[in-house]
């Protein structure tokens, strides 16, 4: 199966060194380019490509705006955006996040990461780039207090709480197995109860609730 993805970045070397870097791993597609949020938006919503990569500034619309159009709470057929930017800003990944980005990685992050967060955003994982996944944890602690008066108790059982844990701190699916000691279908079970008791998408808006409620500390 071929993953199609799409590139949403106002400088063409950029676009052009994703490209090269995507377009060598077998299986991967790039559908298309975007050099302004606004076309972006129409791009991705004509193409439905499996993960659109989209900076942040960007003439027209900002990637931001047009990663809410494509995905955020009120899109009935969202897509998976990955927010690929150079700005390192907590309040910038914290708004992507909630915006509905599947992900946050740093466009200095390197090949590889870059290619295993596109996979992770196919497959409906999260990755966020582990230089800033700290601090980002440490925003969701500081503001959760104020969140959480705003939010119902969701009556999770305690193993789905062990499994929202997990998550919220990086885990993927096989390792959530290994720390628990439960198998993979097990695992998948749990992520779908807690997605439906909490009104979730995907696993980042998992991740968020779990800080944003003082689940993790």
């Amino acid at each position: 199966m071929t993953l199609r993805v799409l590139l949403a970045d106002d400088q063409a070397l950029v676009r052009t060194g994703f490209r090269l870097i995507l377009e060598r791993v077998p299986g991967l597609e790039v559908v298309g380019e975007a050099e302004n949020g606004e076309q972006a938006v129409r791009l991705a919503q004509r193409l439905r490509p499996d993960v659109t990569l989209m900076d942040i500034r960007m003439p027209l619309v900002d990637g931001l705006a047009a990663t809410r159009r494509l995905a955020g709470p009120d899109v009935e057929d969202p897509l998976r955006v990955l927010v690929v930017t150079t700005f390192d800003l907590d309040e910038l990944v914290h708004e992507a996040l909630c915006a509905g980005a599947c992900g946050f990685l740093l466009k200095d992050a390197g090949p590889g990461l870059l290619v295993e967060a596109v996979h992770a955003a196919a497959n409906g994982e999260a990755l966020v780039s582990p230089s800033i996944t700290t601090r980002l944890l440490a925003h969701f602690t500081a503001t959760s207090a104020r969140r959480r008066a705003r939010r119902a108790d969701p009556a999770l059982t305690q193993r789905e709480l062990d499994v929202a844990k997990a998550i919220a701190r990086g885990r993927t699916n096989a390792e959530i197995t290994d720390e628990l000691t439960i198998s993979l279908s097990t695992v998948k079970t749990h992520l779908a109860s807690i997605q439906r008791k909490i009104a979730a998408r995907n696993r980042t808006e998992i991740a968020v609730w779990a800080w944003e409620s003082g689940l993790v500390r």
